[in-house]
């Protein structure tokens, strides 16, 4: 049975860089459902080596932080496969080539950058494809993270790049609902095994800290990411909108597990 009802519904895909990547999960997933997948990956360097991987779907070339890119990337679309049914942005980049700092002594250019390619890039694709979009039932998903609260020093001034992500979402649904229905939602997972997450310095500390923090004692898993951004693509989602839906194992409510507390306190009150 069909019940995403996502058969031979047109998707793009954003972001893939590799096997690890969750737009790459994401992808399979949606094409086990039996969407037509095609992918739009930074460089034709990425589209040479993706495409064994990726094959027989097609790849296109954006980078998004050129407007060209992008309006190429539409053209091109609009010529070979028409109207499309939604959009996963899984596109983020922070340049931490400086180094650890403390967040007030952030970069201008790292943190504009970042906010280019990781948010303002989102507004950017949709409304580029906003005319190729299915009015009725169109959906856009973007990969946020499960909170922006948490003031990790390591993950810095990303975390208020993704804290104006999420609410690009909200204004992206509120702007869109005056001339169509499509939605936009985010999937807001927990600390991830991922290539992009490798290069974040200390991350494998908090990973592991974050694993022993669920309720369940195990980590977030890609596939479960993937398979909540293909439910918010399809038709069965269709109330959820302007939303960021976490996945993150129950991590959020569970801070004082009295493991994780005796494990970080010597002495009895």
């Amino acid at each position: 049975m069909d019940f995403l009802q996502l058969a031979g519904k047109t998707i793009v895909v954003t972001g893939v860089a590799n096997r690890k990547s969750v737009a790459y999960h994401i992808g399979r997933v949606l094409r086990e459902a039996g969407a037509n997948v095609v992918y739009a990956v930074r460089s034709e360097a990425r589209r040479e080596s993706l495409a064994k991987l990726l094959a027989p779907a097609s790849i296109y070339v954006c980078d998004v932080a050129e407007q060209t890119q992008i309006d190429a990337l539409r053209d091109a679309l609009k010529n070979d496969v028409g109207t499309i049914d939604g959009l996963v942005h899984s596109i983020a980049f922070a340049d931490y080539s400086a180094g650890w700092l403390p967040f007030h002594e952030t970069p201008r250019a790292a943190f504009l950058q970042a906010v280019d390619i990781s948010c303002f890039s989102l507004i950017a694709l949709s409304n580029a494809l906003k005319d190729l979009m299915n009015p009725e039932h169109g959906s856009v998903v973007t990969i946020s993270i499960s909170t922006t609260r948490m003031a990790a020093e390591n993950y810095g001034y990303m975390a208020p790049v993704k804290a104006a992500l999420d609410s690009a979402v909200a204004f992206l649904a509120k702007s869109f609902s005056q001339f169509s229905q499509i939605r936009f939602n985010a999937v807001c997972p927990g600390l991830l095994k991922t290539s992009a997450s490798a290069g974040i310095p200390g991350y494998v500390d908090s990973y592991l800290f974050a694993e022993q923090a669920t309720l369940r004692h195990r980590a977030v898993e890609t596939e479960e990411v993937a398979n909540a951004a293909a439910f918010l693509l399809s038709p069965r989602s269709s109330g959820i909108n302007a939303q960021g839906l976490v996945i993150d194992a129950g991590m959020g409510i569970n801070y004082f597990d009295q493991g994780l507390v005796k494990g970080s306190t010597h002495h009895p009150l």
